[in-house]
């Protein structure tokens, strides 16, 4: 966020725009670099680790590394060979081509790192993961900041590639500090042991394409319907959206992931820890939710500027729409944790293709403001599928106290987006932050309840 005010307040919606379609190609490349093998990697190591077999261990961990050493370097060469036609397919033209082939250096950086934080995430060193996150963005943070202040728009390619690279280096230095049992494992033996990475790993990869190819389909629709300022606005939004969703499912998955690997088994077992997780989400996401509603427009103008205006609609809805992958994205972890590649990607085929539907008919009806109803529907045309596919598959019912958060929480959440509608700004301002106030005070009072006996929950007694 520091990263893109400064973009916005040096460079305005134009460049937040161009950021955010670069980004877009990064992703893609990335997703299809990494074939998978590191989110199918997290899943190889804590397998290995609960049936305490620490060479088997080490084995999968030296093959992880090699492979996205290997993946990483060829998908950067075929980009940088493919940069013209990539830029001509992005924007109509030529002219981006040579700032498209650098950003296969961020490619190279974002695979390998990658590779790196699957093997803490998978050992479950996730003091180690969240430290090499926070100090990675910091540094990143800190030269792609100084990056745009000194070249402004020329600035925006190199600031990518020192992020990324930045990532890359602090977790290396991090993970290579866990001990790990030595494996003498020639390249011919990581040869074949790669093989039962990639084959989870390409349905992952598949998965994850999709929604790199949805995030690039949305933003150069939006760059060639609306101009390079219609995808700023677009940005602006999705990423204040996507970062507060993130807060809550990255931290869901570093550690949820493995544990429920490890009991993926028993239905009975993975069913109450995704309800458990999914309660925790809403808890720790609602207030959250409430006051980006309530307070959209000073949101956007503290993390943006004031001719970010147009966002204002935008974040809105996407908020809705975080609210449906919160408490749908811990449902989807029960078709990883049983390894079902093909429910996975069904589920995952239904719901791009609903979003780019969603999406078409947005953009035509309501314009900029569309891309964030289309939001909304695709989320929560996956809650309805992954609901009845993990139902079918374990058995899976919504436990008694989150079908109570529900009923509780859903009238506030219309009441506050039915307020920023028809009530004048600052009187829905005034009236959605109350009811923020007040729901981030009972969230709070349960979170700490649950809470075992430690300094977090002294300090917060007096709530409870």
């Amino acid at each position: 966020m520091a990263r893109t005010k400064v973009v916005a307040l040096l460079l305005g919606p134009s460049g937040v725009g161009l950021s955010s379609v670069y980004t877009s190609i990064i992703w893609v490349a990335s997703t299809l670099s990494g074939m998978g093998v590191s989110n199918s990697g997290v899943r190889q190591i804590a397998e290995a680790v609960a049936s305490q077999e620490p060479r088997r261990v080490a084995r999968i961990v030296t093959t992880l590394r090699r492979s996205t050493w290997i993946l990483g370097s060829a998908a950067a060469v075929v980009m940088a060979i493919l940069c013209y036609p990539i830029c001509r397919i992005t924007f109509a033209s030529g002219e981006h081509k040579f700032a498209v082939a650098l950003l296969s250096l961020a490619v190279l950086f974002g695979t390998v790192a990658n590779g790196w934080s699957a093997v803490l995430q998978g050992l479950r060193k996730i003091g180690d993961l969240a430290r090499a996150n926070i100090l990675g963005g910091m540094i990143g943070s800190f030269l792609g900041i100084l990056l745009i202040w000194f070249f402004r728009a020329n600035g925006i390619v190199p600031m990518l590639v020192v992020t990324s690279a930045a990532s890359y280096a602090v977790t290396r230095w991090i993970a290579r500090k866990t001990p790990i049992h030595q494996a003498d494992i020639s390249w011919r033996e990581s040869y074949h042991e790669s093989q039962a990475l990639l084959g989870l790993g390409i349905a992952f990869m598949a998965s994850g394409l999709m929604n790199a190819l949805l995030a690039y389909l949305t933003r150069t629709m939006v760059l060639r319907m609306l101009g390079l300022e219609g995808a700023g606005h677009y940005a602006a939004a999705y990423t204040i959206s996507a970062i507060y969703a993130g807060f809550i499912l990255q931290a869901m998955g570093a550690d949820f992931f493995p544990r429920l690997t490890e009991v993926a088994k028993d239905n009975s077992q993975c069913n109450r820890m995704v309800n458990e997780q999914a309660e925790i989400s809403l808890l720790l996401a609602m207030p959250g939710l409430l006051a980006t509603l309530a307070l959209a427009p000073w949101v956007i103008r503290v993390f943006y500027a004031g001719n970010f205006e147009p966002a204002i609609a935008i974040l809105r809805w996407q908020a809705l729409g975080v609210l449906c992958r919160v408490s749908s994205w811990p449902m989807g972890f029960i078709l990883l944790a049983k390894g079902d590649r093909k429910s996975f990607l069904l589920t995952e085929v239904f719901m791009n293709f609903g979003h780019v539907i969603f999406l078409l008919i947005g953009i035509g009806l309501w314009g900029l403001t569309g891309t964030g109803i289309a939001f909304l529907a695709g989320n929560f045309t996956y809650w309805l599928i992954i609901f009845f596919v993990v139902r079918r598959i374990s058995g899976f019912r919504w436990s008694r106290v989150n079908l109570n958060l529900a009923a509780w929480m859903l009238p506030l959440v219309v009441a506050t987006f039915a307020a920023s509608i028809f009530l004048a700004p600052f009187v829905a301002q005034l009236v959605g932050s109350l009811i923020a106030l007040a729901c981030g005070y009972a969230c709070l009072r349960i979170l700490i309840r649950k809470v075992p006996d430690n300094r977090i929950a002294r300090v917060f007694s007096w709530i409870t």
